[in-house]
Parts: structure tokens; sequence; C-alpha cells
């Protein structure tokens, strides 16, 4: 490959989101697997992949995780390049806490819909509407944002943080509506809800739903919090992506109706190799499952151009990065009794 066509390459990633070069034989099959290993080696990275990633990027990860776990891998790893299998927010939170070492994400264009739903300005807007309030902000959100936040929350950490808030402080909960909603019922706390809600977890259908389970009356429904609030009061149990691997994993039942991102289902097939898992019904009656076309982005094709490039790069003005940081140690500090 010639030097001209790799600049090109780099010039297009604003665009294109990752390296595009189509000149260069790109190993395939177990050969892939092999090569991304070596990189990994010769340019001592680690590999985090979140959940909801295709099924063969979480089999090649160092660490598999959520939204937490994966925060916690990425401020403890020693490797000099992070390699985030994920979305960009969950990249740029790796980069916050790591300045120094490099981090890189396959696809750019692996967003999120909360992420891209909510703004830093939007929130100083609302502070100055309720100068009182404290802000809470899902993880889900960029770097401007969590900067203009008091404290970061994941699903998994949320309802520890919120409880641990000062009783005499409003709370502006931002940016998904559905799991503020879920965390106000179960603190007690009254939020102020920035008006955002997650692509994939609004696509499930409450008639498609409600015929599964008469259709399945052994088995019990699961969801994710970011779910609206009629598909929540249908759940037997309702969780962080960690929470529901370990009540599938855990629970006597031997049939769930799974409603969250399917990713999740790969993994939960590892663990309960027994059991039978049912992927939630969406609006869209040629789907049978709820996918996140934006953690679908990353491929391992992506993955190993990511790695011997090390490019696309995550970077971050260095006065936002401290900015950010503060919430999201506030959010680590919080969270050490959970797992």
């Amino acid at each position: 490959m010639s030097t001209e066509t790799l600049e090109k390459a780099k010039s297009a990633i604003p665009v294109k989101g990752f390296l595009d070069i189509k000149d260069i034989a790109i190993p395939q099959g177990e050969d892939l697997v092999k090569a991304i290993l070596k990189l990994k080696e010769e340019k001592n990275a680690v590999i985090l992949a979140h959940y909801y990633q295709p099924g063969e990027i979480q089999d090649i990860a160092d660490f598999l995780g959520d939204s937490l776990q994966l925060a916690r891998q990425a401020k403890e790893t020693n490797a000099d390049m992070i390699v985030f299998c994920g979305v960009h927010f969950m990249a740029e939170a790796a980069k916050i806490l790591n300045p120094t070492k490099k981090v890189v994400l396959p696809d750019t264009m692996a967003g999120c819909s909360l992420a891209d739903g909510c703004s830093g300005e939007g929130l100083r807007k609302m502070r100055e509407q309720h100068p009182d309030a404290l802000i809470a902000t899902y993880i889900n959100c960029n770097a401007e944002t969590k900067a203009e936040s008091d404290i970061i929350v994941t699903s998994s950490n949320a309802e520890t943080v919120i409880e641990a808030l000062p009783k005499d402080r409003p709370i502006i909960f931002a940016p998904d509506k559905n799991l503020g909603r879920y965390l106000s019922k179960k603190t007690g706390r009254d939020m102020i809800l920035w008006d955002g809600s997650c692509i994939v977890h609004e696509a499930f259908s409450m008639e498609r739903i409600a015929k599964q389970l008469a259709d399945n009356p052994d088995a019990k429904m699961i969801a994710h919090p970011e779910s609206e609030e009629a598909v929540l009061k249908l759940a037997h149990f309702i969780g962080s992506t960690s929470a529901l691997l370990n009540f599938v994993e855990k629970d006597d039942c031997q049939k769930f109706i799974i409603a969250t991102e399917e990713g999740i289902l790969h993994e939960m097939r590892k663990r309960a190799p027994h059991k039978e898992l049912i992927p939630a019904l969406v609006f869209d009656e040629s789907c049978n499952c709820s996918e996140c076309f934006y953690m679908k982005r990353n491929t391992m094709e992506k993955l190993y151009l990511c790695m011997k490039y090390e490019l696309p790069e995550i970077l971050i003005d260095e006065e936002l990065r401290l900015k950010a940081l503060k919430p999201i140690e506030a959010m680590l500090d919080l969270s050490k009794s959970i797992k």
C-alpha cells in the first residue's frame, strides 16, 4: 500500500469514521483473529468491549463489560494503547481517565442517540433555570456534557449515586428520561428530567411483547431501565446490563424474554447455555430483535485496521478533559461497593 493511499484514508476518517483502505489484504477468519492478537501483543494494547458489540469482538476482548465495568478497566489498565470496542462516548471516557495513553476506536461514527441529543449548552441552560439543582448525568453523553455535570451515573450504579446525593438539593437528570423516571420511583427523589431516550430501548412493541408473554407463560421477562415505563411494568426483573446477565445465570427460571440490545444474548448463552433466551420484539415486524446499529458499526476488519495504524484516535482538549474528569471520578468513588 502506498503512502498516498494511507494518507487519503486518514483524511477521510472525519467523514467515514474509520480507515477505509480498499487495496490492503485483510486476513479473514481465524487468521484475522490471530493477526489482531499479534498486534495487541506488539503494541501492548488492551481490547475493551461492551456486551452489545458483535459476538466475534466480544470473544476477542481482554475485558467484556457494561459502562461501569469498562470505565474501571480503562482507569486501571497498564496497557500503552486502549482499543475501545463500543461507542464514541465510551472511548472518550477512557481517554478522559487516561490522558497519557493512546485510545483508539474502530469507527468514530459508532455513536449514541442519548449522547447526540444532549449538549453541554443545554445543561448550562437547565442549571440557570434551577440554580440549586445538582446535575446527575448518565454516562451515555459526550465530554462537553460530562463537564457540565456534578456527577456521572451508569445503569449499574445510578440508584446508589442518586441516594447518596444531598436530600435538600433538587436533581437534574440527563439525558435518559426513562432511566430518570425509573430512578425517581426507586429512590423517591423528585427529578427534573432531560427529554432524551435510547432509540434501541424505545423500539419495543407492547403489543408484540404481550403476545410473547402469553405464548410463553413459563418465561420471565427482564428489561433494562432505559426501556419505556409500559415495558418495565411487564418485567419480572429490571436491571443494568451486568445485572440482567447475572439474573439469567443465577435464576431458577429456564426461559427468559430479554428486553435490551440483542448483543447481550451472546454472553448470556455462554453463561447459561441450557436456558432458552427470547429477544423481546420491536415495532418493526421485519426484525425480531432490538439491535443498536451504532454498536454494530464496529467490525473485526475495522478493529484490525484500527490497531495496525492506531487510528482513529480519540483526542480531547485538556481543559475540557479535566472538567469532565471530576464527575466521573466522583461516580467511581461512590461506586466502590458495586461489583
